[in-house]
């Protein structure tokens, strides 16, 4: 039993890091005159082939419904995986990749809010505390009291990009399908991908990629370098990790130990971009982990409802065994 949990830490923490790297991996392409647009279709197209021979073995001998899975994979293909990444990579070609990814976790406050909406699920004071505590971090994060100009388009990006991982935890937890977890998850970035090709196709979408030398470091690198660590480091391994993750530990706890990705996605941007918070930013960065860290410990200590499905970490190790399956910003 404890070392399922060790081994779940691990691959939670593992997660958190590589899509840590997404931010400063990105902004390199941009900086040298890649679009976001084509930024995230080639991560999220080189990732959906990588995955798609482990889940195509998955796949083999299983009947499920198909008209049921084919919605379940066109939702979170969209909603869960190219609208947060889309939006996310345009943040941060406005905005520092800290300050783009705490707007981005702001979502996890938009789900509070849905399940009050929709589910009637008051949140409790500690919730409410913690809302209170994010949002007060927002305003330190982007000197909204200071006399610094704020870039306005990058921070509707960074909140485009909230509302998308809020839909991708609604979307996630809401799933009941007998596919298997890699499958979704391939399936999930196949169809992403093929909808942002679509947009870039017919002129929607802004694409333009480079061949040039990126700087990483300070160093001039090949650009495929971060296009390789986007796809393969930054969502292949991310992806696989962030579910194994779940499994082991639970979705509760695995979301909360990703808390940990907005630390791990300043230290990348320091060593590869030489970004820094200043530090007023830094106290602002840490009153919106804080504050969001009290939103899932308040959840992790509510009991379950008579209305909602078991979310047990033993039920997810039950599951893990019978099939190893394979994100949020």
């Amino acid at each position: 039993m404890r070392a399922r949990t060790d081994v779940g830490l691990a691959f939670a923490l593992l997660s958190a890091a590589t899509f840590g790297t997404s931010g400063a991996l990105a902004t390199s392409l941009i900086d040298s005159g890649w679009t976001p647009g084509a930024a995230v279709t080639v991560r999220v197209a080189i990732a959906a082939a990588v995955l798609a021979v482990p889940a195509l073995l998955q796949l083999r001998g299983a009947r499920p419904p198909l008209g049921r899975s084919i919605r379940t994979v066109a939702s979170y293909g969209v909603v869960a995986v190219a609208v947060p990444q889309l939006c996310y990579f345009n943040a941060v070609q406005h905005l520092s990749v800290a300050v783009a990814l705490l707007l981005e976790y702001s979502g996890v406050l938009l789900v509070v809010g849905w399940m009050w909406m929709r589910h009637g699920h008051r949140p409790r004071r500690l919730t409410v505390v913690g809302a209170l505590i994010a949002v007060a971090g927002l305003v330190l994060v982007l000197d909204l009291l200071g006399n610094h100009d704020v870039d306005a388009v990058g921070v509707m990006w960074g909140l485009g990009a909230g509302v998308g991982l809020a839909f991708y935890f609604v979307v996630s937890a809401g799933m009941r399908d007998p596919l298997p977890p890699l499958v979704i998850a391939w399936g999930g970035l196949a169809v992403g991908a093929a909808a942002l090709g679509l947009a870039a196709a017919i002129g929607v979408l802004p694409f333009t990629a480079t061949t040039g030398a990126v700087t990483l470091r300070g160093t001039d690198v090949s650009w495929l370098v971060p296009v390789l660590g986007l796809s393969l480091v930054a969502a292949a391994v991310a992806y696989v990790a962030g579910i194994v993750a779940a499994r082991l530990l639970g979705a509760k706890v695995a979301s909360f130990v990703g808390l940990s990705e907005v630390v791990f996605a300043v230290v990348f941007a320091w060593l590869l971009l030489g970004q820094r918070l200043d530090g007023v930013q830094v106290a602002g960065a840490v009153l919106v982990v804080v504050g969001i860290a009290l939103v899932r410990i308040d959840e992790l200590t509510t009991p379950p409802r008579d209305d909602e499905e078991p979310d047990s970490a033993e039920v997810m190790r039950s599951r893990v065994l019978g099939r190893t399956g394979a994100g949020v910003g």
